[in-house]
């Protein structure tokens, strides 16, 4: 699919719903922010099927790289919590990829810094590899001091994606502001109805480890977090979640890197 970053990533359009002026004169109204992420979205379609990625492919994309480009000289000024929340999703997965093509990991992405055999302190998500909003970050600072910070929202968890084949599948799309709520909902769905990853509908449920490395994020007790997990359930699988009572164990998380299967190289 050919395609072209020819247009800005932060575009004006103009706020719907505004009364006239008393003159009768359309009112001046500020513009409303809105941020383009079409090239992520084109390559996210064309390289992600069913959350595998074909990292060559990003590797091999001009585009790709001037996505980045774009994101390191982009400015939020304006745009509201919705667009500035999809933008930096965006930008932990774009560089999450960017990370393991750079190192040219293909097993898994824990191995990104490993010294004889052993996964340093901070391993690979200390390295201040983002370059967005005009800042140079690393992934943990996305992740844990942008947007689990400023965005008290645990659906986050569902979207950002550590190119394990543990965490919530990637989309076959870039997130944008105007449909956000929608694309959140829709991972918890994936999310938390694959068997690999959490098994929920079951008389003992198994949950993925997000659930408990982040357990301050989806409430203060197992009855704050089963109400948040019931939206997704009914019947009697809801019924026991919004009750409370329901077991914690865990599934095993899957750190094999979440990379679609190579082509085997053709003999003559």
């Amino acid at each position: 699919m050919a395609f072209h970053l020819a247009a800005p990533l932060v575009a004006a359009q103009p706020a719907a719903g505004v009364p006239p002026a008393r003159d009768g004169a359309p009112r001046a109204s500020a513009p409303r922010v809105t941020i383009d992420h079409s090239a992520f979205d084109a390559l996210l379609r064309a390289h992600v099927t069913d959350g595998l990625v074909d990292y060559e492919a990003f590797r091999d994309a001009p585009t790709f790289r001037r996505y980045l480009a774009v994101l390191a000289q982009a400015s939020l000024a304006g745009a509201d919590d919705d667009e500035r929340l999809a933008f930096w999703i965006n930008v932990y997965n774009a560089y999450t990829i960017q990370l393991v093509v750079t190192h040219g990991e293909r097993e898994s992405i824990r191995n990104i810094h490993r010294t004889l055999g052993v996964l340093r302190l901070k391993g690979p998500w200390s390295e201040p590899i983002v370059r967005a909003a005009q800042r140079t970050l690393s992934l943990d600072d996305v992740a844990h001091r942008i947007i689990r910070k400023e965005f008290p929202d645990a659906r986050i968890h569902f979207a950002l994606v550590s190119a394990a084949k543990g965490s919530p599948p990637l989309r076959s799309e870039a997130y944008t502001g105007a449909q956000l709520d929608r694309q959140l909902f829709d991972q918890g769905t994936r999310f938390l109805k694959d068997t690999t990853r959490n098994q929920i509908e079951t008389r003992y449920p198994r949950l993925s480890p997000i659930f408990t490395y982040y357990k301050r994020d989806f409430g203060n007790s197992r009855s704050d977090l089963g109400a948040f997990l019931a939206a997704w359930f009914d019947g009697e699988t809801k019924k026991r979640l919004e009750s409370g009572r329901f077991g914690m164990r865990e599934v095993p998380f899957n750190w094999a890197l979440n990379a679609k299967p190579t082509k085997p190289t053709p003999t003559r």
